[in-house]
């Protein structure tokens, strides 16, 4: 089996496969430890102290996904949450604890309960990563590295591989199934926490094979991101401690659209800050002077040095925040354990659609999610009797190669994991290479303009004529579009896919829920 991608829905999946027999190679598109799981700043909701519950968990799920989150699904999350979470410790990840040795939990807006465990205060996602490669590298999986996922091998209806694109050299490596866990395209955005590497490249390629998708008109925007400098999320978990967001007048806004104020579902609290950055035209206040010096640095020493290094002292005085694109709750649709429409393709984590998130996902369920669906995910494939693929398979993408093309060894050295083709991309001349850096210039401007479209017209508060006009527009920049060939060229045709499907789910959700907004007039959102 291929996992495609290394947060920890891949980690998750690649190593209880592994552990279980299988022969496992993970691809991811970097390096080990890029991409979105090592900056999580919250936690791993799931661990229920004294008056919680499962049942607690799933209805406040339930209540963040704006009526919209899939019941099963949200069951199997918080029933097999624990498990998961313990796993992880048996792993080597080093949860925060208190002096007697419990854990410490936290607590972050829409949560009923302090059920969320968290690692070096704000560290959790990084800490989670580095105990799950560490297990990687020493264990039987096969990794990957710097293989830009291209499309996927389809074959009579099922999916039989990937195509990769690594150092300039089409790659196919065919497989009995094939997990995605990619991510999500937070890079659809001029603004959003996603590092670079999110442009929704497994989304992109489902949907080119013919998978179904739902949900893209379903993209959460983090309320807190430093207004400063290259975007910095602010956790949630900040404002769980007690810290206040306020106008320009020192006046506690969000209160003004929700009773729970800054506590409010993420959608709400963003929307508000927006609305209220509009008016006042500047950014709004975070304040967490309340915490004080010692109770900042040592909860969240992450943010209290950034927010230090960019000259701000948030234990003296508030520091200004803005909404920034975070999260997808759409992506491919799967069943609760993992399987997407096409056979021989599973999806987990941020690229799939479980049906958790509904119309918003609740803070701290997105790790939890992962490592869940992950699993499930791992142990489904398991339970597949696939005949191994032995014959060369088509892609739905580009032709095969000639039948005398060069065969390469295995990246990780092992036949038994996979079959092998490569399509030579020449390198070309030192002019010819200069061509390409030019190209690539002109893709990034391409980026930001997509990007910019994005941000204003399908973002946090959307109307009728802003989607009209974004889809016209980005179908005319598809159709104008030369077939890529680098992958800086791959990432923005995959954006550009994306962006015209969001926009063509936003214009088909006629009513507001969640996070989808529709205004009667278009707010500006500062740029």
């Amino acid at each position: 089996m291929i996992v495609v991608g290394s947060g920890i829905a891949g980690l998750t999946a690649a190593l209880q496969a592994s552990e279980a027999g299988h022969a496992v190679t993970l691809v991811t598109k970097g390096a080990l430890g890029d991409g979105c799981t090592p900056l999580a700043q919250g936690g791993v909701a799931g661990v229920y102290g004294p008056g919680d519950s499962p049942d607690a968990h799933a209805a406040d799920t339930m209540s963040a996904g704006a009526g919209l989150s899939d019941a099963a699904a949200v069951d199997v999350l918080v029933r097999e949450g624990a498990a998961r979470i313990a796993e992880l410790i048996a792993r080597g990840v080093a949860f925060d604890r208190a002096p007697d040795g419990t854990l410490l939990l936290g607590r972050e807006a829409a949560h009923s309960h302090a059920r969320i465990v968290h690692a070096g205060g704000d560290a959790t996602g990084s800490e989670i990563s580095r105990a799950l490669i560490a297990q990687a590298r020493r264990g039987a999986v096969d990794i990957v590295e710097h293989a830009f996922l291209v499309d996927l091998l389809v074959d009579d209806g099922s999916v039989r591989g990937v195509r990769m694109l690594r150092h300039e050299v089409l790659t196919d490596l065919e497989a009995d199934a094939v997990i995605l866990a990619t991510g999500g395209a937070g890079q659809l955005y001029a603004r959003t926490t996603n590092p670079l590497g999110a442009t929704g490249d497994g989304i992109a390629a489902a949907l080119r094979a013919g998978a179904e998708v739902a949900d893209l008109e379903f993209m959460q925007f983090h309320p807190t991101v430093l207004a400063a400098g290259s975007a910095f999320l602010i956790s949630e978990a900040v404002r769980g401690e007690g810290a206040t967001l306020l106008d320009d007048e020192g006046r506690r806004f969000v209160f003004d659209t929700h009773p729970d104020g800054e506590l409010a579902p993420r959608d709400v609290v963003s929307r508000a800050i927006a609305r209220q950055a509009a008016t006042q035209e500047g950014p709004v206040l975070l304040d967490a002077t309340m915490l004080g010096a010692e109770r900042l640095a040592e909860r969240f020493p992450t943010i209290d040095r950034v927010t230090r290094e960019r000259g701000f002292d948030w234990a003296r005085e508030p520091i200004p925040v803005t909404p920034a694109a975070h999260y997808l709750m759409g992506g491919i649709v799967t069943d609760l354990d993992g399987r997407a429409s096409l056979p021989g393709l599973f999806a987990v984590g941020e690229v799939a659609r479980t049906g958790v998130h509904g119309a918003n996902r609740l803070a701290s369920n997105s790790l939890l999610e992962g490592a869940v669906f992950g699993a499930r995910a791992a142990a489904a494939v398991g339970r597949l009797r696939l005949p191994s693929v032995a014959q060369p398979v088509s892609s739905s993408a580009a032709p095969r190669p000639p039948v005398n093309a060069p065969q390469p060894e295995p990246l990780g050295g092992d036949s038994s994991r996979g079959s092998w083709s490569e399509h030579s991309i020449p390198r070309g001349s030192l002019s010819e290479r200069s061509e390409t850096k030019r190209v690539e210039r002109a893709v990034g401007k391409s980026k930001r303009r997509t990007q910019q479209l994005m941000w204003d017209n399908v973002g946090l508060l959307r109307t009728e004529d802003g989607l009209r006009g974004a889809l016209a527009t980005v179908r005319e920049w598809r159709a104008a579009g030369p077939a890529p060939t680098t992958r800086a060229e791959h990432e923005d045709a995959n954006l550009l896919l994306l962006a015209e499907a969001t926009a063509s789910a936003a214009l088909a959700r006629t009513e507001s829920v969640g996070a989808h907004h529709l205004t009667a007039s278009r707010a500006l959102i500062g740029a």
